[in-house]
């Protein structure tokens, strides 16, 4: 069976491909060729009905939302809550990343209430069952395989696997004199497995295998970033890098394959940086969409990195990300609530507006929004804006429905002053 990039490449134009382009606003020919050349990446696994969606060069910029059980958290009701909140204020993409209580089960359930695409990153759970065992350390080859394949059947439309995590890479972790390490939780169980047992990563020496579960089962590779800066002080250091270098040649196998591919980015990088890693990713990547964690430009903000995060990201939108993920106030301190959900997707999603409007997409809504501004007329606005409920709450502050102006101003109000006077002149 021919795979989606194979269809492209075939120059098929299919009823999926329709329906993106008629989302985003672009030729039906342009999404085809964006996914013949791997430049566009649209996750579809046929077992999951989810929207069609893309992300790539010249579409809209996406956002993933997390979700997931822990060990000390295993409340499934509480994730669909969060699954709801996600897709009101328009999720692109959900991942569900549990570890804790019945992971199978979970993940079935928020598989089949979810309308949007859905990743996982399946060696979280495989590490959990091995530590149940006896060690994370003791996961074997066919663990980690069984694992993606389990995931697949399940109708994942992406996940995200650490191929680039090699014996060679690891030593760079020693040599270019990390602070943090390993702060990607997937890298991390990688990385221990090589240096415990002396052996390759079995993700990257049986990568033609894990091609093989990709076309079969028809999921998008997204190529985990294992050695992803955790601080300030790591960024763009040679881990980091080394690591880039081996995905962008995974790209082209996957290509080669006819497999649909993401890159995934730094998380912690200093503003003056973004861009440079926005840059070198995808020249290093040959343009395969970038997928970036943030990035946090500071370490200082537990609580806030959702504003951190948003900073980041909409330099990184404006410089060439494609598909951010979110990032909530609880980053660094506990697992999300549901109110802790719906803070960090709209900063994200406020990041990729501000990404659009550099690429000339969305300026309408903007410009809705200032029309609706101009003539006092709040109910436009709050049907513009990203969060009308905040909106209404924060604009009954000292006023009535029937007021004109905000409680700011009240009858100083700068745009009606003008408007009396420029009304006179006409």
């Amino acid at each position: 069976m021919s795979t989606i990039m194979e269809e492209a490449r075939r120059g098929e134009i299919t009823p999926l491909m329709k329906k993106i382009a008629e989302n985003e606003g672009v030729s039906a020919e342009f999404i085809k060729n964006g996914i013949a050349s791997g430049r566009i990446c649209a996750p579809h696994n046929p077992v999951h009905d989810a929207k069609p969606a893309a992300i790539g060069e010249g579409l809209s910029v996406k956002v993933n939302v997390n979700l997931g059980t822990s060990r000390d958290m295993a409340d499934l009701d509480t994730e669909l809550e969060k699954l709801k909140v996600a897709i009101r204020y328009e999720a692109d993409a959900v991942m569900d990343l549990s570890t804790g209580g019945d992971i199978d089960a979970i993940r079935r359930r928020l598989i089949s209430e979810c309308p949007v695409m859905m990743g996982s990153v399946p060696i979280y759970q495989t590490g959990v069952m091995a530590a149940r065992r006896k060690a994370v350390v003791e996961m074997t080859e066919d663990d980690i395989f069984s694992g993606i394949e389990k995931h697949a059947k399940d109708g994942m439309d992406f996940m995200t696997v650490h191929c680039g995590i090699t014996k060679e890479s690891v030593g760079w972790l020693s040599r270019c004199g990390r602070i943090t390490d390993v702060v990607s939780r997937g890298g991390s169980f990688l990385t221990a497995w090589i240096l415990h047992n002396e052996e390759e990563n079995p993700l990257y020496r049986n990568f033609d295998y894990l091609l093989d579960l990709a076309r079969e089962y028809e999921f998008a590779l997204s190529l985990g970033d294992g050695f992803r800066p955790g601080c300030i002080d790591d960024a763009s250091d040679q881990a980091q890098v080394s690591e880039l270098m081996t995905l962008g040649h995974l790209v082209e196998r996957a290509r080669a394959a006819g497999v649909q591919s993401m890159v995934e980015g730094p998380g912690h990088v200093p503003l003056d940086q973004v861009a440079m890693n926005m840059r070198l990713e995808k020249r290093m990547c040959h343009d395969a969409p970038f997928y970036v964690l943030g990035p946090l430009v500071t370490d200082i903000a537990p609580g806030y990195d959702h504003i951190v995060g948003a900073i980041g990201g909409a330099v990184a939108a404006q410089n060439g990300a494609d598909f951010l993920c979110y990032l909530t106030p609880a980053e660094h301190l506990s697992l999300p609530d549901v109110d802790d959900v719906k803070e960090g997707v709209i900063a994200s999603k406020i990041a990729a507006h501000v990404g659009d409007l550099c690429r000339g997409i969305g300026r309408e809504r903007d410009t809705r929004m200032a029309k609706a501004r101009k003539a006092l007329d709040w109910s436009t606005m709050f049907g513009t804006c990203i969060d009308e409920e905040k909106a209404r709450r924060y604009r009954c502050r000292g006023c009535t429905e029937e007021s004109e102006g905000c409680s700011m101003c009240g009858d100083i109000c700068a745009i009606k002053i003008v408007d009396e006077y420029m009304k006179e002149k006409r």
